[in-house]
This record gives structure tokens, sequence and C-alpha cells, in this order.
């Protein structure tokens, strides 16, 4: 079908558009599978522009096989009126008909992201603001990115780490296991300590959540925990942050524990917030000759002091990787439960007959050109 027989036909019906994405970003957020479910089960019209999915192998072919038109980016941008994409589309200018625009924005620690949606007329859904519910996992993009994350970030590790990770025993001497410590034990570290498990490395993690310790030694790890912690009303499974005392008494038991680590994966993180600084320059100095350190949370500044995000350095003998995306890394797979989480997602939203419903109006940044999300509603007034 082409495209002007969609815009006559088109009335009620959504028409959803998928662009590439920017250069730096290897996912999409929509493969095959998902495009015949949009048109089979939604009663949805699909566009997509010419080559959106060729990095992938995914040809136009594959596409119009499962019902989507193929279309240039600027017809796509003018008509569709729902525009799902990891990232903000950044030729997309705002006319006068009515857009939804979905992604993963973080605008709860960029506001300056929502500057171009406001006062136009559209809808923004950011999806890294989910509610972390029994109901929104199958939506919930932070999740399955941050499994991908923490099982790359070991293998990561292992490219930089010029020792063995499980024992090795020969006739020329035996090899002691590489001693892996993580630091915050939510999605992307459970996978990081379940991945170096297998890898045979002996694993302690750290994390303040005292409810994140039965999990941890399930998965054959210590678990280190510090005493005095504050737990957080309705922190949706989140760190919170802690009295000074706490910090204090925190600093001083993970520098005792850094300094007997080969590997580091951290991945400790607040919503909207600078990341807590879990590795300072004086933990840095008292470690191994040829640790690693993966940092996870260098997009909010890091976990490490010494972090700079996007790169890899070496600090007195020690290298700091500063990757938040790793998952960009394993495109395929990432692609695969975006795919699913976009798809379960636009489901929902073209579906839901509620008024007010939590979960929308939970990820729900903007309506309407009015910034409606408190979070990132106070920080944009601020900037």
């Amino acid at each position: 079908m082409n495209l002007n027989k969609i815009l006559k036909d088109h009335t009620r019906m959504k028409m959803i558009g998928f662009v590439k994405e920017p250069t730096f970003e290897t996912r999409i957020c929509c493969l095959p599978k998902e495009v015949g479910q949009m048109i089979n089960q939604l009663k949805l019209n699909v566009l997509i522009e010419t080559g959106y999915g060729a990095a992938l192998g995914v040809s136009d072919k594959d596409y119009e096989t499962a019902g989507a038109t193929i279309s240039s980016r600027a017809e796509i941008l003018e008509n569709a009126d729902c525009l799902p994409s990891i990232n903000d589309v950044a030729d997309y200018t705002l006319g006068d008909s009515k857009k939804t625009v979905i992604g993963i924005y973080n605008m709860a620690f960029y506001p300056e992201r929502a500057e171009k949606y406001v006062k136009k007329n559209v809808d923004v859904f950011s999806l890294d603001l989910l509610p972390r519910t029994t109901l929104a996992q199958s939506m919930d993009v932070l999740s399955s990115m941050a499994s991908i994350s923490g099982y790359k970030a070991v293998l990561e590790a292992t490219n930089h780490y010029h020792g063995s990770f499980p024992m090795f025993t020969t006739a020329a001497g035996t090899l002691q296991p590489a001693k892996v410590l993580v630091l915050g034990a939510g999605v992307a570290g459970l996978q990081a300590i379940a991945t170096a498990k297998r890898l045979g490395a002996v694993v302690e993690a750290f994390d303040v959540r005292k409810s994140a310790g039965e999990e941890v030694r399930s998965l054959g790890a210590k678990f280190i925990e510090v005493e005095g912690y504050k737990e957080g009303e309705n922190a949706g499974g989140y760190a919170v942050e802690q009295s000074k005392e706490y910090l204090e008494k925190q600093k001083l038991l993970i520098r005792e524990r850094l300094s007997k680590a080969h590997i580091v994966i951290s991945t400790a993180n607040i919503p909207g917030k600078k990341a807590p600084v879990l590795i300072d320059t004086q933990a840095i100095d008292a470690m191994l000759p040829g640790a690693v350190i993966i940092d996870l949370a260098a997009e909010q500044g890091g976990n490490c002091e010494k972090t700079e995000n996007g790169k890899t350095i070496r600090y007195n003998q020690v290298t700091i990787v500063g990757h938040s995306y790793l998952s960009r890394e394993m495109a395929q797979a990432a692609s695969q439960l975006l795919s699913a989480n976009f798809f379960n997602f636009i489901k929902y939203l073209h579906t839901s007959t509620k008024d007010d419903d939590p979960i929308l109006t939970g990820c729900q940044v903007i309506k309407n050109g009015i910034l409606t999300h408190p979070l990132v509603k106070n920080k944009f007034e601020l900037a």
C-alpha cells in the first residue's frame, strides 16, 4: 500500500512512523515482528524510513512483508501522528498537527531536552520514567537495557583485565581467580554478578538496599552491607540519598573492598540526580595495579571520581571505562528487547481507556505542550 492511499484512507486510526536514529545509535526500537503486531493486532498504519534496519541486517523488504510502508524521512515526520524513537529526532520540526512522541529521553537529568516540545501541539512520553510496577514490566526499557549492559560490562572487563577470570590449575602452577566487586545490585548489577560467576570469578556485591542481599546471595556472591541504611518510601526499587554518617561508613567499607578487587562493575544511579561517587581518588590510589573499573553510571557523572563519560582512561595503573550504553555494543539483542518494550507501550497507550492512567501519567512529560511530570518540570524551570 502506498503512502497516498494510506493518507486518503486514514481517518481515526493512528499512523505510526519510525525514522532512523542518530549516527551514534546502533539500536532500533521497531523490528518486523512488532510491525506485524501493530498492523494485525492494533490495526495501525506503520511507516518505516528507507534503510531503517539496514545496519542490523533487516531490509526494507522485511518491513514491507510485515505490512509497513517504506517512505522518506520528510514524509514520515510530516504525516505520522505518532513518532517512537530511542533518541530525540534532531530534525523533527513541530507543525500544527497533533503529534505523540515516544522515546527514552532521560529528561529528569537533562531537562533542556523538553524545551523544543513546550507550547507545541504535542504529547511526549519518556519510557525511562515508567513506574516500576508489575503491570509495566513488559514495557520497562531500563530493565531490558540494564540487563544487557550488566552482562556486557563483564565481557568488556575481560578485554582490559590481563589476568584469568576462573582458577586455572596447570603443571606450571595455579592461577587464582579474579576478584570482582559489583557496586549496585539492581538489574545491571545482578546480571553482572551472574555473568562473572559463570566465568569463574570470586564475586562480592554492595548495595545500600538491604533487600538486595537475598538476590545477591542467591547468585553465589557475597553481599556487603553497611548498617544504618534508610529506606525511601515510593522509591520504586531505586536507592535513595543517605545521611552523611552513613555515607562515611559506606565510603570506608567500599574503599577497603576496592583495595582487593581486580574488576569493579559500578552501576549505582539515582533517577534525575548525579550518580553517587562511590570510588574516590584515594580509593583508586589504593587499588591493585592492572585493576579495571567499568562505570555504567558515567552519563550521570559516574560512581568513580575519575570517570570520563564515553571514554576509557588509565589512572595510576587502573583502567577506567565510562560507558552507560554498553547495550549499543549488542545492538541486535538490545533491539529485540526494545522492539518488544515499545510495542507493549504503544499497545497500552492505544487501548487504555482511563483518563488518569498511572502508567501513562507516570511517564508523560508533556501533554498538549504543557510540562506535566513534576520531576522534569521542576528541573526545567530551574534550568
